[in-house]
């Protein structure tokens, strides 16, 4: 177990204490140039990163949110890197979301420092959005959650043929607001939006290229052909004329984004630990069936909540 992780590996932990530590451990790490959770790689002009937890899915912890933030922020200071390809390690998973027993173990005994936490997942999807050269989302395996959120802020996508994307904040205690209940209407349409998110539809391959959510799909033997041909067809645009043809592309992502994020942020501090998210995410962690119909007679909308009110006397108007 490395270091950063030892604070989260009770059953409750100082959240306050655990992110001042990562944070330090961090800064250590930047300054002797080692990666924890990453692999960042440059080969010419393109710098790859890859996202290094496969054992995990490549979920991410704090601690990565950190180094992703790092990365990407000296992709955007390097005059050297003109194109940026996020990808997961292994071929199981690109993203597949948040660290939920870092959630469970750190956050829910300490639901105000969720707020710190999702401080630094935005802060990566603004290094990603605001980098100023594309950025090309590299779907190796399975897409999930905050990972596919991390796809749509990429600029570009290609897939392996047996990707599925899938959103499943809904059943898993999260309000998936850190990007795809901003952008998912914006790409795919708002009927298949709300499939996707509130009936959390498993998206395979062949149907993200038809909707939208990539830009091409290819055999698993072929995804790293396909990425250099699109890093070479990005290669041969003008930079600056690109970058701005990139900001102005980015209007109605960045208009969605920041009408919502940082309501996001409080409401999702405030509901860290609500009862349905602490027992959905409970039930994740320990490997048990989510009690659906329990929590909602427990927890869900107070009988009458929605009942009309009483109709009230009018007076008809010529």
């Amino acid at each position: 177990m490395d270091d950063t992780a030892q604070h989260a590996a009770s059953s409750e932990v100082d959240a306050g204490r655990h992110f001042q530590e990562v944070a330090a451990s961090r800064r250590a790490d930047a300054a002797a140039g080692r990666w924890q959770r990453l692999l960042v790689e440059q080969d010419g002009p393109r710098l790859t990163v890859t996202i290094n937890r496969p054992e995990v899915y490549n979920c991410f912890d704090y601690l990565t949110l950190l180094e992703l933030n790092d990365a990407l922020l000296d992709a955007a200071r390097s005059t050297d890197v003109h194109v940026v390809v996020l990808t997961g390690a292994g071929d199981r998973a690109f993203c597949t979301g948040a660290d939920l027993k870092e959630q469970h173990q750190v956050l829910a005994p300490n639901p105000q420092h969720y707020y710190t936490w999702m401080g630094a997942f935005i802060d990566v999807h603004e290094r990603l959005r605001n980098i100023g050269k594309p950025t090309i989302a590299r779907l190796n395996g399975i897409t999930v959650g905050g990972g596919n959120e991390f796809n749509m802020a990429c600029d570009l996508a290609i897939a392996t043929e047996d990707v599925y994307i899938r959103q499943v904040g809904t059943a898993h205690g999260s309000v998936p607001a850190g990007g795809a209940t901003q952008w998912l209407p914006l790409m795919v349409g708002d009927r298949r939006a709300r499939e996707i998110l509130w009936l959390g539809r498993e998206v395979d391959a062949p149907t993200a290229l038809e909707w939208g959510l990539v830009n091409e799909v290819v055999p698993a033997s072929e995804l790293d052909t396909a990425v250099d041909r699109m890093v070479a067809i990005l290669l041969a645009k003008l930079p600056e004329t690109l970058r701005y043809t990139r900001t102005q592309t980015n209007f109605f992502k960045d208009l969605a984004w920041y009408q919502t994020i940082h309501h996001a942020r409080d409401w999702l501090t405030l509901h860290t630990n609500a009862p349905e998210v602490h027992a959905a995410i409970a039930g994740f962690v320990d490997k048990q069936p989510i009690p659906y119909d329990t929590i909602r007679e427990r927890f869900g909308t107070p009988a009458g909540a929605f009942t009309t009110p009483p109709a009230t006397a009018t007076t008809d108007t010529p």
